[in-house]
């Protein structure tokens, strides 16, 4: 049977999890790409480069947020759909967000923390969560 998670239940998923989806929909084109995210106090601070996913969230703020995960032992699953608006992050909070990354990427070596944009310019931005819901299959 598939429940819905309460607002705990959502903060604590969403707290859990470093890989979400940003999907983004401008002039008729719906884009939805994977990014490492750390969730703060109702928001999900990413870093990324310069490309497709920031040009469109820059013309069309309003975004979703997904995450999911799925328990192939047991069949059960969990995913969380957050609705929320792009902001861009100036340079004190790319730096707060590099830092939210790192602590959530790097704990006791488990994994590694997010690459170096390289030639591309570094973007770092929050999704702002204004609603958000969730439901799950326990097995």
């Amino acid at each position: 049977m598939i429940e819905e998670l309460t607002a705990d239940e959502i903060d604590a998923f969403l707290g859990e999890e470093v890989v979400g989806r940003v999907g983004c929909h401008v002039d008729g084109l719906t884009y939805v790409v994977p990014v490492y995210f750390a969730y703060v106090g109702s928001a999900v601070h990413v870093l990324t480069i310069e490309g497709q996913k920031v040009e469109m969230m820059r013309a069309s703020p309003d975004v979703c947020f997904e995450v999911d995960r799925y328990e192939p032992g047991t069949g059960s699953w969990r995913s969380v759909i957050a609705f929320g608006r792009y902001e861009e992050l100036d340079e004190a909070g790319s730096e707060r967000a590099r830092a939210l990354l790192r602590e959530r990427l790097a704990p006791a070596g488990r994994r590694r923390p997010p690459p170096e944009p390289g030639s591309r310019r570094a973007v770092a931005f929050v999704i702002r969560i204004e609603r958000a819901t969730g439901r799950a299959v326990r097995r």
